[in-house]
């Protein structure tokens, strides 16, 4: 059984609701009041409520210049009439101020209290369930090329989709997470005949090496040599530019192209056996990142798709074939210009594949939005997109969201793939976590523990400290991601978050621990379970034993007042389900993150203030162990939006 806190209760059936708002409940007896008082039906959106100010006395400000001139009083006046009438109808509201028109209210000590426990009553505080009428959002991340492995950039595009995805299902939505394979072009070739000319039979199992590492090394070995013999074509005096277009290997990479395109088998089964190299790798990159799929599509099978559904418009007359035999999408008429969908050899382009996609998905699933998370290069792109896929149909096309998001990069600069300069994600993820076993190490973090604990506990806190860092940042913007300032256990950062979590899991399990003790001791001497001192002791079999949930302390039925401080935390904790909803509507990762941040310092600078396991009186510990739990609760809770886990011990 939970923590029992008695006081006033809000409702006149005197029962405790599972959800409770007290912002809520404060607003509505505003909006009776305003209509009592003066004749007005006030709207939601003129009921202002927000935190007050720190200089002030109060929990909660009210605005009441809206309705000032229903009143026909000045601000102050009608404050004080709207305050009068919250403290004697409103249970919530236990005394007001007045600064100006602000309506400073001060939260009653029972209204603390009930809304602590409600949200110790509720195991998915904050979040909202699906049900099988709720949309369907799909969600599209990754994105990945079958010539090399998976750099930064994903990283940090993997990272925003999976946490998107988790903040869209937190907010009721039912989420499908998909995937869209680069595994056809150009480019795909380079690395086929570059293996053809320097493999000599090369495998993963002979070389050691992970399939999308090994098939990288030779995307980047075709751009050696093709460099050379363009520098070879200039020096004979050929214009650097047809030089790329006549280089030898770059004639043999299209030319290899066409028999992809025209089936050739020889061609395709080569392709067959290095993508699957490559998907082998992939799979294991994603399990490290800790992020996957509920389905994966492939440009090989939706380019055909697309070149269908470009005809079809066109036959529709959406779009115009040139005398080339070209077709266009005219979008002068939005503003922009014309579109290449198909070119004159009836070849696809980027945006034939990606109608193509559609198509498929609509086929697969009734989706009712469709997010795609893609950098900010590809602004415009989807801009057309959106406007194409409007015109042939698909109900979310014209509201299809373009999750756009600005480049990552290191200190020492940008990344380059076909240069092999690239920042590969296995190797920073390794990174990150050696360096979390180092730096836990000298902090002493891992005393009294095994190695197999101290190697897992450093994977979970070197991978928090990656993603944390990453997703912290407004996505919308460029960003620069520091290794060395990532892996620290204070500020704004992944591991000070988990350090808290663990820290909290420490408290509850000592008192679980005293509990057991001294239960074990009355046990022995009584016999059996009896009253002490009019409090009552609940047996281990009634309590579930997890660091969150340690067993009940008693409570008195009229506990010592609130501290400003834990009152403090309960109004941040009960924050939470606003940050989910405010994270989903803004598709904004970096709103969570920021919450766990704040939430962390709230009760670290409450936990420098007051004890808890050496705090005296009963029934402030009580409440303080009720107020740690949940605190722990949310973290975890939070932290998982972001894809992150949180260790019960560090």
């Amino acid at each position: 059984m939970p923590f029992r806190i008695k006081c006033v209760p809000l409702h006149e059936n005197n029962t405790i609701p599972t959800r409770m708002n007290i912002e809520t409940l404060i607003s509505q007896a505003a909006a009776e009041a305003v209509k009592v008082l003066y004749g007005m039906e006030a709207t939601e959106k003129m009921v202002q409520l927000q935190k007050t100010r720190s200089e002030f006395e109060g929990n909660l400000t009210l605005v009441v210049f809206p309705f000032v001139k229903a009143a026909r009083k000045s601000p102050e006046q009608t404050a004080q009439e709207i305050g009068q009438y919250l403290v004697e109808h409103c249970s919530a509201v236990d005394k007001y101020n007045v600064v100006k028109g602000f309506l400073n209210l001060s939260v009653g000590q029972g209204a603390w209290l009930q809304l602590l426990q409600a949200i110790d009553q509720d195991n998915n505080f904050g979040k909202k369930s699906a049900t099988d009428a709720s949309p369907l959002v799909m969600i599209e991340y990754s994105s990945p090329n079958t010539n090399k492995p998976l750099h930064l950039g994903h990283v940090r595009n993997n990272l925003l989709g999976w946490s998107l995805a988790q903040i869209m299902e937190a907010n009721g939505n039912r989420v499908v997470k998909t995937n869209i394979v680069n595994d056809r072009g150009i480019h795909i070739c380079k690395s086929m005949l570059a293996w053809l000319k320097w493999g000599n039979g090369e495998t993963p199992q002979s070389s050691g090496k992970k399939g999308d590492h090994l098939i990288g090394d030779y995307y980047v070995a075709f751009d050696k040599h093709y460099r050379e013999e363009v520098k070879q074509l200039v020096a004979q005096g050929m214009d650097e530019e047809k030089a790329k277009q006549e280089a030898p290997l770059i004639k043999e990479a299209h030319e290899m192209l066409v028999k992809w395109e025209q089936n050739d088998p020889e061609v395709r089964a080569l392709w067959e056996k290095m993508n699957d190299w490559v998907y082998a790798g992939f799979d294991e990159t994603y399990k490290k990142m800790g992020v996957g799929f509920d389905k994966i599509y492939y440009e090989s099978q939706t380019y055909l798709k697309g070149k269908a559904k470009v005809e079809e418009g066109l036959a529709k007359g959406l779009f115009e074939r040139h005398d080339d035999g070209s077709v266009w999408a005219d979008l002068t008429g939005e503003g922009l210009d014309q579109k290449l969908l198909l070119r004159s050899d009836g070849t696809s382009v980027y945006m034939t594949q990606d109608i193509g996609t559609a198509e498929m998905r609509f086929q697969d699933y009734p989706i009712d939005k469709m997010i795609y998370v893609v950098g900010n290069e590809q602004n415009y792109h989807f801009q057309v997109l959106s406007i194409l896929l409007d015109r042939l149909g698909f109900k979310w096309g014209k509201e299809l969201v373009h999750f756009s998001y600005g480049m990552v990069e290191l200190p020492n600069g940008k990344m380059k793939s076909r240069e092999g300069t690239v920042v590969d994600a296995d190797d920073l993820m390794q990174l990150m976590v050696d360096d979390a076993y180092k730096t836990s190490m000298e902090l002493g973090k891992f005393d009294d523990m095994t190695e197999e604990e101290r190697r897992e506990i450093a994977r979970i806190v070197g991978m928090g400290a990656l993603k944390y860092f990453i997703l912290k940042v407004d996505a919308r913007k460029n960003m620069l991601f520091n290794p060395e300032e990532s892996i620290d256990f204070n500020g704004n950062t992944g591991p000070f978050i988990q350090y808290t979590y663990a820290r909290i899991c420490s408290i509850l399990r000592k008192f679980r621990g005293e509990r057991e003790e001294v239960r074990g001791e009355r046990e022995e001497v009584r016999g059996e379970r009896e009253e002490v001192r009019g409090e009552r002791i609940v047996s281990a079999q009634e309590t579930d034993l997890s660091p969150l949930t340690p067993h009940p302390s008693p409570l008195k039925t009229d506990p010592s007042p609130l501290t400003p401080k834990e009152i403090e935390l309960i109004q941040k904790m009960n924050e939470f389900g606003a940050a989910v909803e405010q994270a989903g509507k803004d598709y904004s990762p970096s709103g969570i993150a920021n919450y766990c941040y704040e939430l962390t310092k709230v009760f670290n600078q409450f936990y420098h203030d007051y004890s808890i396991l050496n705090e005296p009186d009963a029934a402030k510990r009580a409440v303080r162990l009720v107020l740690a739990r949940n605190v722990a609760k949310i973290i975890k809770s939070a932290m998982a939006l972001l894809g992150i886990e949180v260790p019960e011990r560090m």
